[in-house]
Formats: structure tokens, sequence, C-alpha cells
């Protein structure tokens, strides 16, 4: 099963895609609650090239790595990833009200659909805060 969550972001693509693609970037938005964060990422942005973000609860009591591999890279257009054996597409589209970002992933079968998509939705939602507090 794909899932799908997306935000607009107000902002020149090339921004968006910095944002999104950079580790200085992603440790600042790369949570789905305010009681996680990202102390740390890396990013191989390449075809074959390798991405992990730590993400841990601020209380140090869990944490994990959403590691993976580039697939496809087409700068500030499309990115698909692999991650164990699922996949995720983000797009970036230019729109009249400013970049569309849209991630479409396999769910997986531990949480229900409805917890990832709200998970998923609430990342992307604190990077579109992000990039608009850089703005």
């Amino acid at each position: 099963m794909k899932l799908t969550v997306s935000t607009t972001v107000a902002a020149p693509v090339e921004q968006v895609w910095q944002a999104y693609t950079t580790p200085e970037a992603i440790v600042c938005w790369n949570a789905a609650s305010d009681d996680w964060h990202t102390p740390h990422a890396s990013v191989d942005l390449r075809v074959g090239g390798a991405f992990c973000s730590r993400m841990e609860a601020k209380d140090g009591s869990m944490g994990f790595d959403f590691a993976g591999t580039y697939t496809e890279v087409l700068p500030c257009q499309r990115l698909v990833y692999a991650f164990g054996d699922r996949m995720a597409e983000v797009t970036f589209a230019e729109t009249a009200e400013g970049v569309r970002v849209a991630v479409e992933f396999d769910a997986e079968t531990t949480y229900s659909p409805e917890e990832q998509q709200a998970g998923w939705q609430a990342i992307l939602d604190n990077f579109a805060r992000y990039v608009g507090q850089q703005s």
C-alpha cells in the first residue's frame, strides 16, 4: 500500500530542495513531534548514495536510524529512495502558491496507515514551517 503526504511552501524551488536535502537543514526540521529530534544526518545526494537521519526521543528513551539509498536524483524535481524493503518518492512541483512537496511511500505493517500518514505529514509540516522561517 502506498501513502502520500504533501505540503506547499512559499519559497523558491532551489531553497526548498536545499532544505530537504542538506544535513544542516534536515536536523532542524526532521521530527514528527516536539519531544523528538534529529541530532545528526548525513546525505550523499547521488544515485547509489546513502542517507541517514538519526531520530531520537529528546528524553533519550528511544531512537532509530532512518536510512536508505537514493535510486533517482533529479535536482529540484524528484528524489526516489529505498529504505529497507520499501520505497519513497519525493516530488517538487512549482505552482502559483509555491513549491508543492509530495512524498509517496510504501506503508509498513507495524503501524496503521492512518498513524503512518499522520507521522509523515507532521514531519513534512515541520519542514514547511522551517523553510518558511528561512525565507
